[in-house]
């Protein structure tokens, strides 16, 4: 998995709010969809403005964030 830089927040539920993520030199807007979490760490899918979207993982053991899957249509992003 390729680690990434992941603009977010904490909240005090425990969930995770991210703003957006940088690809190369540039950061991304993104929009958020379900989260989740795991013995792995906390999974988030995100959504670019080409319609491609994303799972991002934060892992629990190294709390570094890493593009985890693909989905939909669009062109990758990351």
């Amino acid at each position: 998995m390729k680690s990434i830089a992941v603009d977010c927040l904490f909240l005090e539920d425990g969930t995770v709010r991210v703003r957006r993520i940088r690809t190369q030199e540039n950061w991304l807007s993104v929009e958020q969809g379900r989260q989740w979490q795991d013995d792995i760490g906390r999974h988030l899918l995100i959504m670019f403005g080409n319609g491609s979207v994303q799972e991002i993982l934060l892992r629990k053991e190294t709390l570094i964030w890493e593009l985890a899957a693909v989905y939909g249509s669009g062109t990758t992003v990351v």
